[in-house]
């Protein structure tokens, strides 16, 4: 057997070093597939524009690093589509992946769209994928960890089955992901004829640190955002200045463990806003401020089984023919404040004002359940009306709140003019607070 020997100091440099970077460029015409699996770190793979049409199984298996990540994105103003011919397989899996950035890419057709298995320090954006036989993105195989994936600006529609946009960790913990970002996306029309649930966003329980912001959400058959407790795996999740209308159930749905705050819901099937009891979680450890609700039906808050603490402050609901707050369960752990709008109470005796008027309370707004408004809010019952020691650092449009202690998502501002007009499409961003994460 030969002796192992100490590395001479050239031989240590020659490890250490970087590996050479290619820049590679291909058209439809191309080997993709070959070209993809074949990628080091440190390597670029362009896509000219066009149709790089398939069928049959294909798998990814590439790891760049920290230091040469792998980049596989669109040719600069060019539009490549890859586009899986069936329903047989998904377009994409990817076993592992680490490094790797997915950028300006469109997908369609296949099964799910791009299925994960295991990985970590993934980026996947201005991407397009839509029209699949199942989920659009997802990361949910037993006994994997996924850390530090980046969801943004991406567009997600026309999927099928269960039908999620993303549907990342697992049932009962069984995987989960963490220290991620789901951010700046456009979610529509997940409640096709062929849709089974339909969530836009949906985090499994174990899934801690993760942040869920500036997402636009609309048509779905589940939740706009559904999360469930971090099942004692890590911190809370974040779910922030999202907008999500015409859910066909609940607007936004967490169990437990989550800061929720400058949201809106703009009409729900069931409540803008619901905690329920979901394998084995209960409502606790949830903070609900500064979002604001309007539903011309059903309820604002709706949380069933709480069993610990609840802060309830700084809401703008509007819930005329429903119950602005709705809670069961340990009632003790709820602390309600300096909420305003419209609907009844139960559970809670106070920290609501029931006296509010739509027309009155909002530049522009109205219980259409769907843009255009303008929510900036204006009058005595919302202006300088929060509990300052509950207010976030920012609005909804991502504004420094500053001295503001106005009620709902946006801050107050005389000439009520919003940073981005509510409408159909991504939201634009002016300023932003990343927290760690940056696009």
């Amino acid at each position: 057997m030969p002796r192992l020997r100490p590395l001479g100091a050239l031989a240590l440099w020659l490890a250490a070093a970087p590996l050479p970077a290619t820049t590679i460029e291909i058209g439809p015409g191309d080997d993709f597939r070959g070209a993809m699996q074949n990628l080091k770190p440190g390597d670029t793979l362009i896509l000219d524009g066009g149709t790089y049409a398939f069928s049959g199984y294909f798998a990814l298996a590439i790891a760049g690093t920290g230091a040469q990540p792998i980049v596989i994105r669109a040719q600069t103003g060019q539009h490549p589509l890859i586009q899986y011919n069936g329903t047989d397989q998904n377009i994409v899996n990817f076993i592992g992946v680490q490094f790797l950035t997915l950028d300006g890419i469109e997908f369609s057709g296949g099964s799910r769209g791009l299925r994960f298995t295991g990985g970590n320090d993934v980026i996947v954006r201005n991407c397009h994928v839509h029209d699949t036989a199942a989920n659009a993105i997802s990361a949910n195989d037993d006994g994997y960890v996924y850390a530090r994936f980046q969801f943004v600006h991406n567009e997600i529609d026309h999927t099928g089955a269960t039908g999620e946009g993303f549907y990342l960790g697992c049932n009962n913990d069984a995987c989960r992901i963490h220290d991620s970002l789901v951010a700046n996306n456009y979610i529509h029309d997940l409640n096709g004829p062929s849709i089974t649930q339909g969530d836009g966003i949906e985090i499994k329980q174990g899934s801690y640190a993760n942040v869920v912001r500036d997402n636009v959400i609309h048509d779905t058959g589940y939740p706009g955002i559904t999360l469930y407790d971090v099942h004692g795996e890590g911190a809370p999740n974040r779910i922030e200045r999202n907008l999500v209308w015409h859910s066909g159930d609940n607007g936004i749905q967490v169990t437990a463990d989550a800061i929720v705050r400058n949201n809106l819901v703009l009409g729900a099937a069931a409540s803008a806003f619901a905690s329920n009891a979901v394998q084995g979680g209960s409502a606790a450890n949830l903070v609900i401020v500064n979002n604001t609700f309007l539903m011309p039906n059903g309820n604002g808050i709706k949380l069933n089984g709480v069993s610990g603490s609840v802060t309830i402050a700084n809401n703008a609901i509007y819930a005329p023919n429903g119950r602005a707050i709705d809670a069961n369960g340990a009632l003790g752990g709820i602390v309600s404040v300096a909420n305003a709008g419209q609907g009844a109470l139960n559970g809670v005796s106070g920290g609501f004002d029931a006296g509010g008027d739509v027309a009155a309370d909002f530049f522009g707004a109205s219980l259409s359940g769907m843009p255009p408004q303008n929510l900036i809010p204006r009058g005595t019952r919302l202006v300088g009306a929060a509990d300052a020691a509950q207010l976030p650092l920012d609005d909804f449009d991502g504004h420094p709140r500053g001295t503001h202690a106005d009620i709902g998502a946006y801050r107050a501002n005389p000439a009520g003019i919003p940073g981005w007009v509510l409408q159909d499409g991504f939201k634009t961003l002016e300023e932003i607070f990343f927290d760690g994460f940056g696009f």
